[in-house]
Formats: structure tokens, C-alpha cells, sequence
């Protein structure tokens, strides 16, 4: 069978109760999404499971037929992979968790790999907590892009940066090929202090599902990336960056 079709706001949707509409939100966690019909001003709040939500073509919108992912991690180590494998070496994936630990934040730079004096650029950073009612990254890609659409998009979006992470890191490749080959499609790591229960801080890279259908990670242990120091913290949660870049 082949894979349902993604969907986001600007989706266009039909109800045999109201006819055509466009979603406006979506939430892949829970299965409600927002639609505004025709001339009305406000939107209608529809689940996918109980209110018979179709693509404009017909086809059923199935909610849960696989486990949505909560956050992009995945998917970008997967582009990271292939960029690498094409010379890009010096791009470099930072992750970790808001407050709440229930969404991660991502950030991708370039250039140099000092893990706390990172570059921002606009487009380059995310969290799970909005990729879930609109799954994409920013940088103008579509939802459910395969690898060679997110990175041809990048390309289009900031050829600027993609020329800035051209380059070799052998030592951060060796190490990110390691870690892709036990953690994808179900996992990703995180950057974040840890305790061993004696006080010391953990060496070990902590890692998480990308979805609930996927299971605790139970492989082997695996070593946070090159020049990453132990005692470093994660990035104080009052510090807003998404809102200032």
C-alpha cells in the first residue's frame, strides 16, 4: 500500500458535511485539525479519526495509520548523511530539549564546530513542539519531502550556507556515520548534560525515539561528537532564540 499523503496548513480538504476547505492547523499528535470552508470566518475543528476528512481528490485522510513523528531529527541526520557523503562535512546537527522534555529543538550550522558559538541563520533551527502542527523544516520544503527534496530545497533556500558547510571534518563524519547507522529511522540524539548516579557527568550520547509506536532505544552505548565537552550544559531554556533570529 502506498504511503498516505502528508498534510499541513494550506492542505486542501473535503467534509460531506461542508463541502471543500483548507486547513489552517494540524496536530499529528492528537488527530484534530482546523479547516475553514468556503466564506466562513472562522475555522471548524474536525478529527481525522470520527469526521471522515478526505484529500480534495477523494481519498481518505486515515489519522494514526503510522505513528507521526514528533520532531524532524531523523530526517535531518538523514540529509545531514548524504551531505556529508557529497563533501559537505562541516555541517553540524545540535539538539535538545525544551523544558518540558516533551519536544526537542534542533539547530543546524556551519563552518566551524564549536558546539556553543554557533552560527544562526534564518531557517536553520526548529522544534518538534511546531513541527507537529506544520511538519516542515522553514526553509521552503514541502511536508513528507524525501532526503534529495529537503536538500535541494536548502540549495534553493540559502546557497549562501550550503556553500559555507562544503568542506572536510573527517573526525565529525567518521563519528556521524557511526551514530546514523545505529540510531535511524527510529532515533535521535540529544545534547544535554547528564548525572551518573555517583554525580559525574555522563560520556554517554543520550538517545530518544523520533515517535511513540518506537521502542526505548536499547543498542549499544555510543559517544557524544568530537570536541563536545561533558560539563557543557544545555542551552539555558530562558534564553529565547527563536524569537530574536
Amino acid at each position: 500500500m502506498p504511503p498516505m499523503k502528508a498534510i499541513a496548513p494550506g492542505t486542501v480538504v473535503f467534509q460531506r458535511h461542508r463541502g471543500y476547505g483548507v486547513l489552517t492547523s494540524v496536530n499529528l499528535l492528537t488527530g484534530w485539525v482546523t479547516a475553514r470552508f468556503g466564506d466562513e470566518k472562522q475555522g471548524v475543528d474536525l478529527n481525522l479519526s470520527t469526521d471522515a476528512v478526505q484529500y480534495a481528490d477523494g481519498e481518505p485522510i486515515l489519522f494514526r495509520k503510522q505513528a507521526p513523528d514528533r520532531t524532524p531529527h531523523a530526517r535531518l541526520m538523514a540529509m545531514m548523511l548524504q551531505l556529508h557523503d557529497a563533501g559537505y562535512q562541516r555541517l553540524y546537527l545540535y539538539s535538545w530539549p525544551r523544558e518540558s522534555r516533551l519536544h526537542w529543538n534542533w539547530h543546524l550550522f556551519t563552518g566551524n564546530r564549536t558546539w556553543h558559538q554557533r552560527g544562526w541563520r534564518k531557517g536553520w533551527y526548529g522544534s518538534g513542539h511546531d513541527y507537529i502542527f506544520n511538519p516542515v523544516m522553514g526553509w521552503g520544503d514541502a511536508p513528507g519531502a524525501d532526503t534529495e527534496a529537503l536538500i535541494r530545497a536548502l540549495s534553493r533556500f540559502d546557497p549562501e550556507g550550503m556553500a559555507s558547510a562544503y568542506g572536510e571534518d573527517e573526525e565529525h563524519t567518521l563519528w556521524f556515520r557511526r551514530i546514523c547507522g545505529h540510531l535511524l529511522p527510529g532515533y535521535m540524539y540529544s545534547l544535554e548534560k547528564r548525572r551518573n548516579p555517583d554525580g559525574s557527568f555522563s560520556d554517554v550520547l543520550p538517545v530518544y525515539p523520533v515517535n511513540r509506536a518506537v521502542p526505548e532505544y536499547d543498542g549499544p552505548s555510543l559517544p557524544c561528537p568530537p570536541g563536545w565537552n561533558k560539563k557543557y550544559y544545555t542551552e539555558p531554556v530562558t534564553r529565547n532564540y527563536f524569537s530574536i533570529l
